[in-house]
């Protein structure tokens, strides 16, 4: 069976992790923790990082540090992962869905506006499958609005976007950059991983104090066991951060063989009759973390049954993601009643991502290809 995702770990990772281990710094102290937050964030172009035990965590975090007040609504995609409605409820907060682009799968910034409110605080864009939101209509939104910006770069380790492109001033920007506060995952699937584990950046000192202090319990420097504020404990160890500095270390060559695989993909796949496959946008660089493909109905199967035909012939794939409206959790508890998203709704019924880990050798690629084209 061809894995889905395969993480490749090498000699430096052993190093650097044995570094820790004999020196028996392997809690979230350490040297580790914060080289890898300081050039995590110096990669992504932002001052400050926060590094945290995963990508929900980050979420939570970053959504926790911006103070919403019971009631406060966050803007959101449907068309996501759960962490990022989880971080909003957990904060007391409300989120709003907004449904797909259908070129890229990311949230339509078009619809964006019309579901702001006087109770709006922020906008959550999610950079879906390594390509990026269309960022600076969201940024607008926000400074009209007077709203925070977090980003969830989880899927996007760097990708990057052509901000103001249709200025003098356009320049291109890694994902992670742009928000208010942006938010990375470090899962096994990710371009970077520390098995589990996550990142908050931001260019604000004062957002940056309070996120660490949050982080750790909301432990004060000055005065250790006296707490104004109820914190987390979502603390990365010092061995982890040691696997994402070695893995940082040869973050172009990993971006590179991304946009090789995704690019390939492209390649020998777009002759296909009914097949959806990822774009790049002009104002992108996609770094293709998960390839994704979307049947057309005319195929007559969807993707739970692609899936199955491709597992019969050793390929592992994964569903896309189900839209947050449709999550039966929500709706038992009262959340997005009657609301349809049908871009989201068609992706999650149609939608599948094919083998994409760093792992993939050029023949496994090859025998997928294979077995899209026999089984459609």
């Amino acid at each position: 069976m061809i894995p889905v995702n395969e993480p490749l770990l090498g000699d430096r990772e052993v190093e650097y992790v044995s570094q820790c281990i004999r020196a028996g710094w392997v809690s979230s102290a350490g040297k580790f923790v914060s080289e890898f937050e300081e050039r995590w964030a110096a990669y992504c172009g932002r001052r400050y990082g926060i590094a945290v035990s995963n990508g929900t965590a980050a979420l939570q975090l970053a959504v926790a540090t911006i103070g919403l007040r019971p009631g406060d609504e966050v803007i959101i995609p449907t068309f996501t992962i759960i962490s990022c409605p989880l971080a909003v409820i957990y904060n007391g907060g409300m989120p709003v869905l907004v449904d797909s682009n259908p070129r890229t799968w990311c949230m339509d910034v078009r619809k964006i506006e019309e579901k702001i409110t006087s109770r709006t605080r922020a906008i959550m864009p999610v950079h879906i499958y390594g390509h990026p939101v269309d960022l600076d209509p969201v940024i607008d939104l926000a400074n009209k609005h007077e709203l925070a910006v977090i980003e969830d770069a989880a899927e996007a380790h760097g990708a990057e976007y052509l901000s103001r492109r249709n200025t003098p001033n356009a320049t291109w920007r890694r994902c992670g950059s742009l928000g208010t506060l942006s938010c990375f995952s470090f899962y096994a699937n990710k371009l970077i991983t520390t098995g589990e584990g996550g990142m908050v950046l931001t260019d604000d000192s004062k957002l940056c104090q309070k996120a660490r202090s949050l982080r750790d319990l909301s432990f004060q420097s000055e005065r250790r066991y006296y707490h104004e504020e109820l914190g987390f404990n979502f603390r990365l160890t010092n061995l982890q951060a040691a696997l994402g500095l070695a893995q940082l270390e040869r973050m172009d060559e990993t971006v590179a063989r991304k946009r090789w695989i995704g690019q390939e993909y492209t390649t020998r796949l777009r002759d296909i009759q009914g097949l959806q496959l990822p774009v790049e946008e002009a104002w992108a660089h996609s770094v293709y973390w998960m390839y994704g493909l979307v049947l057309s109905e005319e195929t007559g199967i969807d993707g739970r049954q692609f899936a199955q035909r491709l597992k019969e012939h050793g390929v592992e794939t994964r569903p896309f993601f189900l839209g947050m409206h449709e999550q039966p959790v929500f709706q038992r508890r009262g959340y997005f009643l009657n609301e349809r998203y049908p871009v989201a709704e068609r992706l999650a019924r149609q939608g599948l991502y094919l083998p994409s880990g760093l792992a993939l050798t050029n023949q496994q690629l090859a025998r997928v290809c294979n077995a899209v084209r026999e089984v459609i």
